[in-house]
Protein backbone atom coordinates (compact mmCIF):
# COMPACT_ATOMS: atom_id res chain seq x y z
CA UNK A 1 0.00 0.00 0.00
CA UNK A 2 1.32 3.59 -1.02
CA UNK A 3 1.50 5.68 2.32
CA UNK A 4 1.93 9.60 1.59
CA UNK A 5 2.63 12.19 3.88
CA UNK A 6 0.50 15.04 2.92
CA UNK A 7 3.06 17.76 3.81
CA UNK A 8 5.55 15.94 1.67
CA UNK A 9 3.54 16.57 -1.75
CA UNK A 10 2.97 18.96 -4.39
CA UNK A 11 -0.76 20.87 -3.71
CA UNK A 12 -1.71 20.13 -6.76
CA UNK A 13 -0.92 16.14 -6.62
CA UNK A 14 -2.44 16.16 -3.06
CA UNK A 15 -5.16 17.53 -4.20
CA UNK A 16 -5.53 15.09 -7.14
CA UNK A 17 -5.64 12.21 -4.37
CA UNK A 18 -7.82 13.43 -2.32
CA UNK A 19 -10.59 14.39 -4.88
CA UNK A 20 -10.05 10.90 -6.67
CA UNK A 21 -10.75 8.98 -3.60
CA UNK A 22 -13.45 10.96 -1.64
CA UNK A 23 -16.42 11.06 -3.90
CA UNK A 24 -18.67 11.05 -5.48
CA UNK A 25 -19.31 14.49 -3.92
CA UNK A 26 -22.51 16.77 -4.06
CA UNK A 27 -21.98 19.64 -5.81
CA UNK A 28 -23.38 23.27 -4.68
CA UNK A 29 -23.79 25.07 -7.47
CA UNK A 30 -23.96 29.04 -5.45
CA UNK A 31 -25.16 32.02 -6.72
CA UNK A 32 -24.43 35.05 -4.99
CA UNK A 33 -23.91 38.68 -5.57
CA UNK A 34 -21.65 41.84 -5.09
CA UNK A 35 -21.90 45.05 -3.12
CA UNK A 36 -22.87 46.22 -6.42
CA UNK A 37 -25.87 43.88 -7.15
CA UNK A 38 -23.91 41.72 -9.85
CA UNK A 39 -24.90 38.56 -10.07
CA UNK A 40 -21.89 35.09 -10.18
CA UNK A 41 -22.85 31.96 -10.32
CA UNK A 42 -20.05 28.74 -9.87
CA UNK A 43 -20.11 25.15 -8.69
CA UNK A 44 -18.28 23.99 -5.40
CA UNK A 45 -17.96 19.90 -4.82
CA UNK A 46 -16.48 20.85 -1.16
CA UNK A 47 -19.95 20.56 -0.50
CA UNK A 48 -22.59 19.06 1.94
CA UNK A 49 -25.82 19.07 4.32
CA UNK A 50 -24.26 18.80 7.83
CA UNK A 51 -27.69 19.60 10.27
CA UNK A 52 -31.90 19.41 9.46
CA UNK A 53 -32.28 21.78 12.47
CA UNK A 54 -31.20 24.31 12.38
CA UNK A 55 -30.93 23.24 8.31
CA UNK A 56 -26.97 24.27 7.50
CA UNK A 57 -25.44 23.32 4.79
CA UNK A 58 -21.37 24.09 4.01
CA UNK A 59 -19.22 24.73 1.09
CA UNK A 60 -15.98 25.62 0.45
CA UNK A 61 -14.35 27.95 -2.37
CA UNK A 62 -10.99 26.72 -2.25
CA UNK A 63 -8.37 29.64 -2.77
CA UNK A 64 -6.50 28.48 -5.93
CA UNK A 65 -3.99 26.04 -5.84
CA UNK A 66 -1.69 27.72 -8.77
CA UNK A 67 -2.15 31.64 -8.02
CA UNK A 68 -3.37 31.59 -4.40
CA UNK A 69 -6.54 33.91 -5.72
CA UNK A 70 -9.94 33.73 -3.90
CA UNK A 71 -13.08 32.73 -5.76
CA UNK A 72 -15.58 35.92 -6.45
CA UNK A 73 -18.03 33.57 -4.72
CA UNK A 74 -15.68 33.81 -1.10
CA UNK A 75 -15.46 37.53 -1.86
CA UNK A 76 -19.13 38.23 -2.36
CA UNK A 77 -20.23 36.29 0.66
CA UNK A 78 -17.77 37.98 2.69
CA UNK A 79 -19.89 41.12 1.64
CA UNK A 80 -23.15 40.24 1.20
CA UNK A 81 -23.59 37.00 3.71
CA UNK A 82 -26.61 35.47 0.99
CA UNK A 83 -26.38 32.57 -1.05
CA UNK A 84 -28.62 30.27 -2.75
CA UNK A 85 -27.31 26.59 -3.50
CA UNK A 86 -29.11 25.00 -6.51
CA UNK A 87 -28.94 21.22 -7.04
CA UNK A 88 -27.12 20.19 -10.27
CA UNK A 89 -28.89 17.54 -12.67
CA UNK A 90 -27.78 15.45 -15.44
CA UNK A 91 -30.10 18.18 -17.77
CA UNK A 92 -27.56 20.98 -16.97
CA UNK A 93 -24.74 19.44 -16.11
CA UNK A 94 -22.38 21.16 -18.99
CA UNK A 95 -24.44 24.04 -18.59
CA UNK A 96 -22.77 24.23 -15.19
CA UNK A 97 -19.41 22.98 -16.04
CA UNK A 98 -19.47 25.89 -18.46
CA UNK A 99 -20.18 28.46 -15.38
CA UNK A 100 -17.19 27.26 -13.59
CA UNK A 101 -15.02 28.83 -16.50
CA UNK A 102 -12.49 31.69 -15.04
CA UNK A 103 -14.42 34.58 -15.87
CA UNK A 104 -13.65 37.93 -14.48
CA UNK A 105 -15.29 39.29 -11.27
CA UNK A 106 -18.52 41.18 -12.69
CA UNK A 107 -19.20 38.86 -15.71
CA UNK A 108 -22.69 37.17 -15.30
CA UNK A 109 -22.17 33.26 -15.35
CA UNK A 110 -25.65 33.01 -15.70
CA UNK A 111 -25.89 34.69 -19.25
CA UNK A 112 -22.44 33.38 -20.18
CA UNK A 113 -24.33 29.72 -19.70
CA UNK A 114 -27.71 30.32 -20.48
CA UNK A 115 -29.39 30.08 -17.06
CA UNK A 116 -32.73 31.63 -16.46
CA UNK A 117 -32.80 34.09 -13.16
CA UNK A 118 -35.38 33.97 -10.55
CA UNK A 119 -36.33 36.00 -8.08
CA UNK A 120 -35.20 35.05 -4.56
CA UNK A 121 -38.35 35.57 -1.65
CA UNK A 122 -36.19 35.95 1.64
CA UNK A 123 -32.38 37.10 0.00
CA UNK A 124 -30.87 39.18 -2.90
CA UNK A 125 -29.10 36.77 -5.14
CA UNK A 126 -30.80 34.63 -7.70
CA UNK A 127 -32.03 30.93 -7.97
CA UNK A 128 -31.27 28.91 -11.21
CA UNK A 129 -34.57 27.97 -12.28
CA UNK A 130 -33.19 25.21 -14.40
CA UNK A 131 -32.25 23.32 -11.26
CA UNK A 132 -35.26 21.79 -9.66
CA UNK A 133 -34.35 22.37 -6.60
CA UNK A 134 -33.24 25.53 -5.06
CA UNK A 135 -32.17 26.45 -1.24
CA UNK A 136 -32.13 30.35 -0.21
CA UNK A 137 -29.62 30.50 2.56
CA UNK A 138 -28.19 33.51 4.95
CA UNK A 139 -23.96 32.76 5.90
CA UNK A 140 -23.74 32.43 9.07
CA UNK A 141 -19.71 32.58 8.90
CA UNK A 142 -17.11 31.94 7.04
CA UNK A 143 -14.13 29.89 8.53
CA UNK A 144 -10.79 30.08 6.55
CA UNK A 145 -8.64 27.55 6.53
CA UNK A 146 -5.44 28.97 5.47
CA UNK A 147 -4.40 31.51 3.65
CA UNK A 148 -1.86 29.49 1.29
CA UNK A 149 -3.16 28.29 -2.28
CA UNK A 150 -5.44 25.36 -1.70
CA UNK A 151 -6.85 26.28 1.85
CA UNK A 152 -10.35 25.96 2.13
CA UNK A 153 -13.02 28.63 3.47
CA UNK A 154 -15.98 26.88 4.59
CA UNK A 155 -18.91 28.78 3.89
CA UNK A 156 -21.76 27.77 6.67
CA UNK A 157 -25.18 28.44 5.55
CA UNK A 158 -28.54 28.19 6.77
CA UNK A 159 -31.14 27.30 5.06
CA UNK A 160 -34.30 29.80 5.12
CA UNK A 161 -36.30 29.06 1.96
CA UNK A 162 -36.58 25.78 -0.50
CA UNK A 163 -38.08 25.56 -3.60
CA UNK A 164 -38.88 22.29 -4.91
CA UNK A 165 -40.55 21.54 -8.75
CA UNK A 166 -43.30 19.25 -7.94
CA UNK A 167 -41.99 17.00 -10.94
CA UNK A 168 -39.32 15.27 -9.13
CA UNK A 169 -41.93 14.43 -6.18
CA UNK A 170 -42.86 10.75 -5.85
CA UNK A 171 -46.02 9.70 -4.64
CA UNK A 172 -44.69 9.32 -1.39
CA UNK A 173 -44.67 13.21 -0.93
CA UNK A 174 -41.07 12.75 -0.89
CA UNK A 175 -37.80 13.52 -3.97
CA UNK A 176 -37.98 10.71 -6.12
CA UNK A 177 -34.36 10.03 -6.30
CA UNK A 178 -34.83 8.55 -9.90
CA UNK A 179 -36.72 11.71 -10.91
CA UNK A 180 -34.52 13.95 -9.50
CA UNK A 181 -31.65 12.65 -11.87
CA UNK A 182 -28.54 14.20 -9.78
CA UNK A 183 -25.07 14.56 -10.75
CA UNK A 184 -22.04 14.54 -8.84
CA UNK A 185 -18.22 15.39 -9.03
CA UNK A 186 -15.58 12.61 -9.24
CA UNK A 187 -11.34 12.85 -9.74
CA UNK A 188 -10.09 14.66 -12.66
CA UNK A 189 -12.89 15.52 -15.15
CA UNK A 190 -14.92 12.45 -13.89
CA UNK A 191 -18.57 13.13 -13.01
CA UNK A 192 -21.09 10.75 -11.22
CA UNK A 193 -24.77 9.89 -12.50
CA UNK A 194 -27.24 9.26 -10.01
CA UNK A 195 -29.69 6.98 -11.70
CA UNK A 196 -31.31 3.71 -12.58
CA UNK A 197 -27.90 1.59 -13.60
CA UNK A 198 -25.82 3.63 -10.48
CA UNK A 199 -28.17 3.17 -7.84
CA UNK A 200 -29.14 0.51 -5.11
CA UNK A 201 -31.10 0.38 -1.52
CA UNK A 202 -29.77 -0.83 1.59
CA UNK A 203 -32.16 -1.21 4.46
CA UNK A 204 -30.88 1.68 7.30
CA UNK A 205 -30.65 -0.06 10.12
CA UNK A 206 -31.88 2.74 12.25
CA UNK A 207 -34.32 1.39 14.95
CA UNK A 208 -33.38 -2.65 14.38
CA UNK A 209 -30.05 -4.60 15.09
CA UNK A 210 -28.28 -7.16 12.89
CA UNK A 211 -27.39 -10.10 14.43
CA UNK A 212 -23.71 -9.19 13.51
CA UNK A 213 -20.55 -10.80 12.11
CA UNK A 214 -19.83 -12.83 15.16
CA UNK A 215 -22.97 -14.38 15.50
CA UNK A 216 -23.04 -15.99 11.80
CA UNK A 217 -22.79 -19.99 11.54
CA UNK A 218 -19.11 -20.57 11.21
CA UNK A 219 -19.56 -22.24 8.05
CA UNK A 220 -20.75 -19.25 6.52
CA UNK A 221 -18.31 -16.73 8.27
CA UNK A 222 -15.47 -19.03 6.74
CA UNK A 223 -17.14 -19.43 2.91
CA UNK A 224 -14.67 -19.58 0.23
CA UNK A 225 -17.48 -18.00 -1.73
CA UNK A 226 -19.25 -15.28 -0.16
CA UNK A 227 -17.31 -11.68 0.56
CA UNK A 228 -17.01 -9.70 3.04
CA UNK A 229 -20.16 -7.39 1.49
CA UNK A 230 -22.15 -10.38 1.47
CA UNK A 231 -21.37 -11.03 4.89
CA UNK A 232 -21.90 -7.86 5.90
CA UNK A 233 -25.23 -8.26 4.23
CA UNK A 234 -26.20 -11.40 6.42
CA UNK A 235 -25.25 -10.29 9.36
CA UNK A 236 -27.76 -7.39 8.96
CA UNK A 237 -30.67 -9.68 9.83
CA UNK A 238 -32.50 -9.13 12.76
CA UNK A 239 -33.26 -12.66 13.40
CA UNK A 240 -32.39 -16.12 11.58
CA UNK A 241 -35.35 -17.86 9.61
CA UNK A 242 -36.63 -20.62 12.06
CA UNK A 243 -36.03 -24.64 11.29
CA UNK A 244 -39.34 -24.98 9.91
CA UNK A 245 -39.13 -22.32 7.23
CA UNK A 246 -35.95 -23.49 6.27
CA UNK A 247 -37.46 -27.10 5.16
CA UNK A 248 -40.13 -26.28 3.50
CA UNK A 249 -37.84 -23.73 1.38
CA UNK A 250 -35.28 -27.00 0.73
CA UNK A 251 -38.12 -28.80 -0.15
CA UNK A 252 -39.89 -26.81 -2.39
CA UNK A 253 -37.08 -24.83 -3.77
CA UNK A 254 -34.07 -26.64 -3.25
CA UNK A 255 -35.07 -30.49 -3.51
CA UNK A 256 -33.89 -30.55 -6.95
CA UNK A 257 -29.59 -29.27 -6.56
CA UNK A 258 -29.82 -31.34 -3.00
CA UNK A 259 -31.01 -34.52 -5.41
CA UNK A 260 -28.57 -33.87 -7.91
CA UNK A 261 -25.67 -33.33 -5.69
CA UNK A 262 -26.35 -35.41 -2.42
CA UNK A 263 -23.38 -37.78 -2.89
CA UNK A 264 -20.87 -34.39 -3.48
CA UNK A 265 -21.66 -32.48 -0.12
CA UNK A 266 -18.72 -30.57 -0.90
CA UNK A 267 -19.73 -29.39 -4.38
CA UNK A 268 -22.96 -28.98 -2.81
CA UNK A 269 -22.12 -26.58 -0.35
CA UNK A 270 -20.18 -24.09 -2.90
CA UNK A 271 -23.09 -24.00 -4.80
CA UNK A 272 -25.12 -23.30 -2.24
CA UNK A 273 -23.26 -20.28 -0.89
CA UNK A 274 -23.19 -19.30 -4.79
CA UNK A 275 -27.21 -19.37 -5.01
CA UNK A 276 -27.43 -17.01 -1.56
CA UNK A 277 -24.90 -14.82 -3.26
CA UNK A 278 -26.67 -14.33 -5.81
CA UNK A 279 -29.78 -14.11 -4.05
CA UNK A 280 -28.32 -11.37 -2.23
CA UNK A 281 -27.77 -9.68 -5.37
CA UNK A 282 -31.42 -9.30 -5.39
CA UNK A 283 -31.70 -7.92 -1.98
CA UNK A 284 -33.71 -11.34 -1.27
CA UNK A 285 -32.06 -11.62 2.53
CA UNK A 286 -34.08 -14.52 3.90
CA UNK A 287 -34.08 -16.55 0.94
CA UNK A 288 -30.44 -16.16 0.73
CA UNK A 289 -29.96 -17.21 4.87
CA UNK A 290 -32.60 -20.37 4.09
CA UNK A 291 -30.47 -21.42 1.22
CA UNK A 292 -27.51 -21.22 3.38
CA UNK A 293 -28.99 -22.69 6.70
CA UNK A 294 -30.65 -25.80 4.56
CA UNK A 295 -27.41 -27.23 3.93
CA UNK A 296 -27.52 -28.33 7.56
CA UNK A 297 -30.91 -29.09 8.36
Amino acid sequence: MLSLDPKSLAIPQLHGYLLGAVGPRPIAFASTIDEDGNANLAPFSFFNVFSANPPIMIFSPARSGRTNTTKDTYNNVKKIAEVVINVVTHDIVHQMSLASSPYEAGVDEFEKAGFTKLASETIRPFRVAESPVQFECKVNEVIELGNEGGAGNLVICEVTKIHIDERVIGEDGKIDQHKIDLVSRMGGNWYCRADENSMFEINKPIVTKGIGFDELPEDVRNSNILTGNDLGHLAGIVELPNETDVNDYKLIELSDLFVSLEDEQTKLEVELHKLAQGLLKENKLEEAWMTLLSFNN
